[in-house]
């Protein structure tokens, strides 16, 4: 199972090739300054990413630039995110402005009047060629020449530039609306950003085999699934894996529990075992409590190792009623994952520990061996003093897997915070083999630990029941779906609508509604930041909740359905214009989804996809408030941009693995 105690006589370590090859430079398209490192993670009391100052000072020397529209080739509307296809104008503009220096363009949302976009290079600039006999006499100049040799495109209606050169750029209103009508048209799959790998691993869920799914398992997997999801929305193709807990001493316990108790198990089958929870509690008190038992148990490892029929053939079964038990609960979180659990690499760790012993990384101490890693005080054991495999050497087996055979480029572990010390030492130890590139050399195959924090009951401690018992997800699903029942049919009921909804479609926006709840109120927080889970705040419809953007997405559905005008037609024979400031707006934040679902991939952070689904929630009702739809002169136009917002907000909630509902 990934989550594994930060003990550190368990710490793992990352996994050596044999005859890996060379870390391969994976060339990064554009890099437009993403808001976080992509190293290990730091704890962080914000629930927000935060955001780039846009600077629009004036300081007598601002000077703004139509750009000619006479004589441009028209722009590539699909080709990357907004912020990519500027960031390679910027490049252009970088290569003839400042030729001998090598650069990477800053480009980043301009939130203030200015402009909508901004380069930021211009005093980087000047602090590297100030002195070397340049031309530019300041930071401005230097600014104003980036803006000058931009080249032709009808992205961008005009430049100006501020202060110590930061150029801010206005995009053109008819390219705007030329993309987001391109989209209607071709599919929101056309927005999809460009990401710098092909192929990644995501390890997520991951839970222990005769073990109930809990609470506890709930954030990584749906903040594996929705990284995921983006991911294969960015054309990556994701292997999702389930690294089950299903190899160890666990297994002799259970097993030998099983052939005590029911020496006739293979008769009666399933029922031997019933329900595993309390199968696996009584096995584990025998255990503890009978050392006679416990030397049989120990006996029954190692027959279950060595491949004994009968011993395979039991903890087969006991997999396999796990398996139908966590299937039940992925299937209410539709949730795909392959599992591949500690089993399956278990044939790899020894020759995957001979490579690394051949390369002078295994050392022998206190008779275990281990590997002892810079700037930590405990080494990494990956053979145990009685000669057992660990978590270290299983995943040292599957770091070699997944890089060699799996041919992964980047490879994603989703894991509580607390294992960051784990990962650290496991992915030290893999750049110590070789294996994997120093980070800062931003190069492929590259490892990342995706820590998270805590789920929190109304008394600060972890989520528990009464009884002081972890919460089963199952029936922390269940509640979440009979509460939005009995919410939706009261308030049903006291507007009178309760006649024009069906049975099934009372019980399928129940679950749509109560489970997006649960995993919105995960995922809109910092993962890194601990989150105190409560039906009653999540299951309101107001604020930043899921049942909130339910209704607001229902409400512009609503909102076409009533103008009796055919949307499919309309956007073949139509035209969007963006005249007044409210539709701009809209159009803006509109365009800017694919750049939102890059940076959440970049950082590996959900939360910034749930900050932009919100707010474009709430920038759609300012626009409605101030813009008629049905009924203006502007009607066509207006209902495109309500489409538009309608795909884009779906797509987040199919990104967020959320159902969305067309009627509330």
């Amino acid at each position: 199972m990934r989550a594994l105690a930060a003990a550190a006589a368990t710490a793992t370590a990352t996994a050596a090739a044999a005859a890996a090859p060379s870390p391969a430079r994976f060339p990064l398209r554009l890099v437009v300054t993403p808001r976080a490192s992509l190293g290990h993670c730091r704890a962080s009391s914000s629930a927000r990413s935060p955001r780039r100052a846009c600077y629009a000072t004036t300081m007598g020397d601002e000077t703004s630039t139509s750009v000619a529209t006479q004589s441009q080739e028209p722009a590539a509307v699909g080709a990357g995110s907004v912020k990519q296809q500027l960031s390679k104008l910027v490049i252009a503009s970088l290569r003839t402005t400042v030729p001998e220096v090598e650069v990477d363009p800053m480009v980043e949302v301009c939130t203030a009047k200015f402009g909508d976009y901004q380069c930021n290079n211009a005093m980087g600039l000047w602090s590297r060629i100030k002195g070397s006999g340049t031309s530019f006499k300041n930071p401005n100049a230097i600014g104003q020449a980036i803006a000058k040799n931009l080249p032709p495109s009808d992205i961008i209606e005009s430049t100006s530039v501020a202060g110590p050169g930061f150029v801010n750029i206005v995009l053109s209103n008819s390219w705007v609306a030329k993309r987001i009508q391109d989209m209607l048209v071709n599919g929101i799959k056309t927005w999809a950003p460009i990401l710098p790998v092909k192929r990644a691993v995501l390890d997520f869920s991951s839970p222990n085999i005769a073990k109930e799914m809990h609470v506890g398992h709930l954030r990584s997997t749906i903040i594996g699934d929705t990284l995921a999801r983006m991911f294969e929305f960015s054309n990556v193709e994701v292997l999702r894996r389930n690294h089950v807990g299903d190899w160890g001493t666990q297994f002799g316990m259970l097993i030998q529990y099983l052939f005590e108790k029911f020496p006739n198990w293979e008769e009666i089958g399933s029922q031997a075992i019933g329900d595993l929870q309390t199968f696996y509690k009584a096995s584990k008190n025998r255990f503890d409590g009978d050392a006679e038992f416990k030397d049989r148990a120990q006996q029954a490892v190692v027959r279950l190792q060595g491949g004994e029929e009968r011993y395979r053939a039991a903890w087969n079964k006991i997999c396999e009623i796990s398996r139908n038990e966590f299937d039940m609960v992925y299937k209410l979180l539709n949730v795909k994952l392959e599992e591949k659990g500690e089993s399956f690499y278990n044939p790899f760790i020894p020759q995957v520990l001979e490579e690394l012993n051949n390369k002078g990384l295994i050392k022998e101490s206190e008779g275990a061996k281990v590997i002892f890693i810079e700037g930590h005080q405990i080494p990494l054991i990956v053979v145990k003093r009685d000669g057992g495999f660990n978590y270290a050497s299983t995943d040292l087996a599957a770091l070699w897997y997944r890089l060699n055979v799996e041919k992964a480029e980047w490879i994603i572990y989703v894991t509580d915070v607390g294992q960051q010390q784990h990962f650290d030492m496991f992915f030290n130890a893999a750049r110590m083999a070789g294996w994997l590139p120093d980070p800062k050399e931003k190069k492929f195959p590259k490892t990342n630990h995706v820590g998270f924090g805590l789920v929190l009951g109304s008394d600060g401690k972890r989520f528990r029941t009464r009884s002081t018992e972890v919460v089963r997800l199952i029936e922390l699903l269940d509640e979440a779906k009979s509460r939005s029942k009995s919410e939706l049919l009261q308030r049903l009921t006291e507007n009178g609508k309760i006649v024009d909804w069906t049975e099934e479609e009372l019980e399928k926006t129940s679950e749509a509604v109560g489970y997006g709840a649960v995993k919105y109120a995960d995922l809109k927080n910092n993962r890194l930041t601990n989150y105190t889970f409560s039906f009653e705040q999540m299951l309101s419809d107001k604020g930043n909740t899921a049942v909130y953007l339910q209704y607001a997405h229902a409400r512009i559905c609503s909102i076409i359905r009533k103008s009796n005008k055919d949307v499919e037609e309309l956007k073949m024979s139509g035209a969007i214009s963006l005249d007044h400031p409210d539709e701009r707006v809209l159009g803006l934040y509109l365009i800017r989804f694919a750049e939102v679902v890059e940076e959440a991939c970049t950082n590996l952070l959900p939360n910034v996809l749930c900050e932009y689904l919100y707010n474009l929630s709430e920038m759609f009702t300012r626009f409605y408030t101030n813009c008629q739809v049905v009924g203006s002169s502007e009607e066509t136009s207006r209902l495109l941009l309500c489409q538009a917002t309608a795909v884009v907000m779906r797509q987040c909630f199919e990104l967020l693995g959320i159902t969305p509902v067309y009627k509330l």
